[in-house]
């Protein structure tokens, strides 16, 4: 799909530059970029103001892998994940009855959003952030309880974005950041 005009005017935010960083680092480590050309590329990408500057360092790149979704899920009992194990990009997580527990204050994140549908029925889901991620839940449908979280202020700019949405049947999700 060509980007129309009026889009390669409209100025770029940080979480633009990053996903067009990520993208020439996927390419360097797949050996379509020379080192030189990743740190000229990035030079420009790091410097871009509007997403017709991104275009340029990006053209001729393979199409971006979106990643394809990991689903994890569980028709009765619990699902766990705590420690260092490494969060993809789109995580689905599918909970007909029991709980969800995820962890990710020592998770290994290597994107800046990471999503996480929940499709739980009935039973409770807690997901532990990292300190300094943001989070956010507008694409989270409750049924009969609302969603425990309380916003706080990232202690260190830079933090991963989590974007929670799906379904919470007749359980209640809490969200609490990691303390250390």
């Amino acid at each position: 799909m060509t980007p129309r005009p009026d889009d390669l005017a409209r100025l770029v935010g940080d979480e633009d530059r990053d996903t067009a960083a990520q993208r020439l680092r996927d390419a360097y480590a797949t050996g379509h970029l020379t080192h030189e050309e990743m740190d000229e590329r990035l030079d420009q990408v790091l410097t871009a103001r509007t997403h017709g500057d991104l275009a340029v360092p990006l053209a001729a790149l393979p199409d971006e892998d979106t990643g394809a979704t990991t689903t994890i899920g569980a028709a009765t009992g619990r699902i766990k994940r705590r420690g260092a194990w490494r969060v993809p990009r789109s995580l689905k997580v599918e909970s007909a009855f029991g709980r969800v527990r995820l962890d990710l204050s020592k998770a290994i994140i290597e994107h800046p959003v990471v999503a996480i549908e929940l499709q739980v029925g009935t039973g409770q889901a807690k997901i532990i952030v990292p300190r300094d991620a943001v989070v956010d839940i507008e694409g989270l449908h409750t049924g009969l309880k609302d969603a425990r979280y309380t916003p706080r202020r990232p202690a260190r700019p830079g933090g991963p974005e989590i974007r929670i949405t799906g379904t919470m049947g007749l359980g209640r999700l809490k969200i609490r950041h990691a303390r250390r």
